[in-house]
């Protein structure tokens, strides 16, 4: 369903560094992050030649702007060969995997993980699955619709059976890795049948029919305005929201 945008926190830009140096990564580092959202282990890494603050977010599963914010390199992110950096690393897939076995609902990271993984293996963007995702549920898989749209990507029965055509295997929506290959499935084939990203996404929110029919309805528009927005946050290294 549609989510609010909220205004962004901090632009990253990415400043190469010029020489060389040794690199260091080391166990969770005691540091002042109260501002961090929870979830974060703090670790501490030596700046070596070419590291940029979003290459570093990217590599150590962090968001660029918790990194920047954290270590104070200012709008230009610029980094120095030698200094000595403290990374918000999201908490491991290990550790969201145990979550997951205990019954509880995955957590955002955990979500936001597997889309990336479903996206990438089916030959679609991971930043639009990604804002898709984020737009329909805040990556969230226990949320479900007044029209019975189920979890991350916000699924329809009937479209879960559907994309069971193009899987080759059966797709059970409540579980998280069927519901987003659903999603990303069906993102996959409205790039094939629709012209633009913005058909494609007004598609997925409004119903391929509706969108050749009718065009963009004006909730559409917003819908559609709101995912690009997130997936330009997301491109930045920023988090969606």
């Amino acid at each position: 369903m549609p989510l609010a945008l909220r205004a962004a926190v901090c632009a990253a830009l990415t400043t190469t560094v010029l020489s060389t140096t040794a690199v260091s990564l080391t166990a969770p580092a005691t540091a002042d992050h109260a501002d961090l959202p929870d979830g974060r282990d703090i670790r501490t890494y030596t700046v070596r030649a070419g590291d940029t603050a979003t290459g570093l977010a990217t590599r150590f599963h962090a968001w660029t702007a918790e990194l920047v914010a954290l270590n104070h390199l200012g709008p230009d992110a610029r980094l120095q060969v030698g200094q000595r950096l403290r990374i918000p690393v999201v908490r491991s897939a290990a550790a969201r995997d145990r979550t997951d076995r205990r019954g509880a609902s995955p957590s955002r990271e955990r979500v936001r993980s597997v889309v990336v993984r479903v996206a990438r293996r089916h030959g679609v963007d991971p930043q639009l699955a990604l804002a898709v995702s984020w737009q329909e549920s805040g990556w969230q898989m226990q949320r479900t619709s007044s029209a019975g749209a189920i979890g991350a990507m916000q699924v329809l029965r009937g479209t879960a059976d559907w994309m069971e055509l193009y899987a080759d295997r059966p797709l059970r929506p409540r579980r998280l890795r069927d519901n987003v290959v659903a999603g990303v499935l069906l993102l996959r084939l409205l790039d094939r049948l629709t012209d633009s990203r913005r058909h494609q996404v007004a598609a997925y929110y409004q119903g391929l029919g509706a969108v050749r029919r009718h065009g963009l309805y004006d909730e559409s528009k917003a819908y559609v305005a709101n995912v690009l927005a997130i997936k330009r946050r997301l491109e930045q290294g920023r988090p969606p929201a």
